[in-house]
């Protein structure tokens, strides 16, 4: 069975929990505030053939570009995020991508999924959940 395409340009729409999640990520109060003003847009391609892809999430504040193989593990730099490092693999389960990052923070990671015209992203680190729902640009 073939697998999604995620490639496309997602606004988004809905945000949950973000707060929680930043501040589990030690990020200070007056950052926070900044992030949850917020409203990002992702640029995804991905190559089903080859598992290349790259998340652009694009905002007026601060850019963060991952670019990877599903499947592989890489070191991922997240300093525009929270300024570690950590392990990273992007796998598949079933038609959803499942992203575990493994560094100071116990259980971080995320997990994406298409419905319909809606891409999904739920963050965990901690125990902790956000959620954010993207609408694909027409």
């Amino acid at each position: 069975m073939s697998k999604p395409n995620y490639s496309g340009t997602y606004h988004m729409v809905e945000q949950l929990n973000m707060d929680a999640y930043l501040a589990a990520l030690d990020i200070n109060i007056a950052l926070r505030k900044i992030v949850l003003l917020l409203r990002p847009t992702k640029e995804i391609t991905h190559d089903p053939a080859t598992g290349a892809m790259k998340i652009r999430t694009l905002t007026t504040f601060k850019n963060f570009i991952m670019d990877f193989t599903i499947g592989k593990e890489f070191t991922e730099d997240l300093g525009p995020v929270d300024g570690r490092t950590c392990q990273t693999t992007v796998s598949w389960e079933g038609d959803k991508l499942v992203c575990v990052q493994r560094g100071e923070k116990e259980g971080r990671g995320w997990t994406h999924w298409l419905e319909g015209n809606k891409l999904h992203l739920e963050m965990r680190v901690q125990g902790i959940i956000a959620k954010q729902v993207f609408k694909k640009a027409e």
